[in-house]
């Protein structure tokens, strides 16, 4: 509760600013500059920015001019369907215009005719968008890209752990904060969407406003905690990547910066999960053979992925992007597994589990190549599983065993294998607590036996002669013990 409250008051403005315009007025002349913003700037108070209704700065080279209405209220203007063709830009403009408007919707008693105007208005425009109704002048998006901005590009409310001297919260447990103006912002969002999918939509003329800048800001929006938003950027930078091809490495970039953030400096985003979404569709489409920046991707932003504390929030995608480089070029299984046992988690038991479930995938799609080259230091990982006193681990370790493309990667290397593990199935066949772990070993145990009886028997005896050993070392040291206890005894009664 503590924390919901402190955010809304980072949140919430004075009374007066109901209406919040941008700062230039018509015959001002005003042109903003083309500063670009970079990751995370949103949540930080820029000096001089004008907060989060400043008109946002070095999109399109300019600010919107909007006169403000001498009564203070927006008027609703007629529908494109009841005017002239020839008129309908110049009043797509005048539209544009009032969407400009920004209100406080902490309070819904406020302004809720201007409020619904707006919401109307922007339904129009998306209308008019999708309908196809002509292509619109260069002037007419130039406009439009700067009243997305001013209404998207924002200050993002602090995170609970930022400026506030609460305690960082796992962020699972963490109520999301909702934004307030998504009536509008939605809308806003989906406008923008049906201009970058639009056929009319020209993409020499576009790229002039949706630019570097652009597509940093809204990058910059993924650290969103309203999962509605993200959900709309994650499909708008989507489509600005395949309609866009010059921003591609540019974007591609952009997102790796962000990921070395994430891992090395904060371990706190909202996004990663949507943005490895996209990349998950990115790598689908690489081309072979695959490309060095690729590759180095994997190894440097993807394979760190699996260091971070909050990894389960966005595990699912990465192992899809993981997975996907593998069956793209086999030849990475090797890397990849050996990144997979470089980050193994130590004491956290629910991030084993989603490890050796990565680990089954990665495996399904590796060739026997690069299964040997790897084979000794991952099988005494999952030896160490198999032990595991926690059960869902030792569990999830034996499913191993279930899938047939692995088994016959297992059968071919048997003489490497079974060694390295088979003093680990032993313990659990002898001492396990957990009766399903116990079974599932006695399983595992058999399918080595009817792979090979001579390889089996072997390691029988050399695990029993390991026992002996053991046995006789203990005992030695035992008596050693006892006959220091003694010769101290002695001493004491002679002295």
């Amino acid at each position: 509760m503590l924390n919901k409250f402190m955010k809304r008051g980072n949140r919430k403005g004075s009374k007066s600013d109901d209406l919040a315009f941008p700062p230039s007025n018509r015959g001002s002349g005003v042109v903003a500059s083309s500063n670009v913003v970079v990751n995370h700037a949103s949540r930080v108070g820029v000096p001089g920015s004008g907060g989060p209704n400043a008109t946002p700065q070095g999109v399109g080279g300019g600010s919107l001019i909007v006169t403000v209405p001498p009564s203070g209220s927006v008027e609703a203007l007629p529908m494109f369907k009841d005017v002239p063709a020839a008129e309908r830009q110049n009043l797509f403009l005048r539209k544009l215009q009032i969407c400009c408007y920004q209100f406080d919707f902490t309070d819904t008693l406020k302004s809720v005719r201007e409020k619904e105007i707006k919401r109307q208005t922007l339904m129009e425009l998306i209308e008019f968008i999708q309908s196809g109704s002509g292509k619109i002048h260069e002037t007419v998006q130039d406009e439009m890209i700067k009243m997305v901005s001013i209404n998207i590009f924002r200050c993002l409310p602090p995170t609970s752990h930022e400026n506030t001297g609460v305690e960082a919260t796992d962020p699972e447990e963490e109520e999301p904060f909702l934004e307030p103006s998504w009536p509008h912002l939605q809308l806003v969002y989906e406008l923008l969407l049906r201009y970058v999918v639009s056929q009319d939509t020209d993409t020499k003329v576009a790229k002039r406003y949706i630019d570097h800048s652009f597509v940093l800001k809204l990058l910059d929006l993924f650290d969103s905690e309203d999962p509605r938003e993200r959900e709309y950027l994650k499909t708008i930078l989507h489509r600005i990547y395949g309609k866009f091809m010059v921003h591609r490495p540019f974007i591609r970039k952009a997102i790796n910066n962000i990921f070395y953030r994430f891992i090395y400096e904060t371990e706190r985003h909202s996004g990663i999960g949507e943005l490895l979404e996209i990349l998950g569709s990115i790598i689908n489409g690489f081309a072979l053979p695959m490309k060095e920046e690729h590759k180095l991707f994997l190894v440097r932003a993807l394979i760190p992925l699996h260091k971070p504390k909050p990894v389960g929030l966005y595990h699912q995608q990465l192992s899809y992007c993981i997975t996907q480089f593998v069956e793209k070029d086999y030849k990475l299984a090797d890397t990849v597994i050996r990144g997979l046992l470089k980050y193994w988690p130590v004491t956290n038991c629910q991030k084993e589990v989603l490890f050796l479930g990565e680990l089954e995938e990665v495996l399904e799609a590796t060739q026997s190549a690069e299964f040997q080259r790897c084979m000794v230091p991952l099988f005494r990982q999952i030896a160490r599983c198999l032990n595991s006193p926690h059960f869902q681990v030792a569990e999830r370790a034996l499913f191993l065993w279930n899938n047939e493309h692995i088994v016959s990667l297992i059968a071919q290397n048997r003489t490497m294998i079974l060694p390295i593990i088979f003093e680990a199935l032993e313990k659990n066949i002898q001492s396990h607590w957990n009766q399903a772990v116990h079974g599932l070993t006695v399983n595992v145990r058999k399918m080595f036996l009817e792979m090979d009886v001579e390889l089996f028997e072997e390691c029988q005896r050399q695990y029993e002669d390991k026992v002996a050993r053991a046995k006789e070392v203990e005992e030695q040291r035992q008596l050693t013990w006892k006959r220091l206890a003694e010769v101290a005894g002695e001493d004491m009664v002679t002295a």
